[in-house]
């Protein structure tokens, strides 16, 4: 799960797919595109949003995106066409490429990016966990 920061909607996307699949068999992480937040835990929101939903993300710690992990993950799902980009530049050939879809091309939502709530207030983080849900849905039911 990929974002810019890894501290709103990755994060969310990793506790949210972590609850929903066996952690036997599926292991979920997040990082960021860029290395603004590395060490630190998700936004304060973003645990509260999570908290709100029984899941607990406060323990993660923001990472940046490397080319190694193209190898370490079958499945690389962005937040939106700029992480996605992002991404795409750092894979060296088509294989590493074709792991790499929007998150919200899982499900029909009528978009096909997640919106940043950084800058928003509490209701857009609510919004925000309710579309990755039904995204991380579909996802665990194709990996379960």
């Amino acid at each position: 799960m990929v974002c810019l920061g890894n501290i709103c909607r990755s994060p969310l996307a990793e506790g949210i797919l972590q609850s929903k699949v066996d952690p036997d068999n599926v292991f979920v992480d997040s990082a960021g595109t860029a290395g603004y937040h590395v060490g630190n835990p998700p936004d304060s929101r973003s645990i509260a949003v999570a908290r709100k939903y029984g899941l607990d993300i406060s323990r993660q710690k923001c990472r940046r995106f490397s080319e190694m992990d193209f190898m370490e993950f079958d499945h690389i799902y962005v937040m939106d066409r700029s992480n996605y980009s992002n991404v795409a530049s750092l894979a060296t050939n088509a294989m590493e490429a074709s792991k790499i879809k929007l998150l919200l091309d899982e499900v029909d939502l009528g978009i096909d990016e997640v919106p940043d709530p950084y800058y928003g207030g509490e209701d857009g983080f609510e919004k925000v966990y309710k579309m990755i849900d039904m995204a991380c849905e579909a996802i665990a039911k194709k990996l379960n």
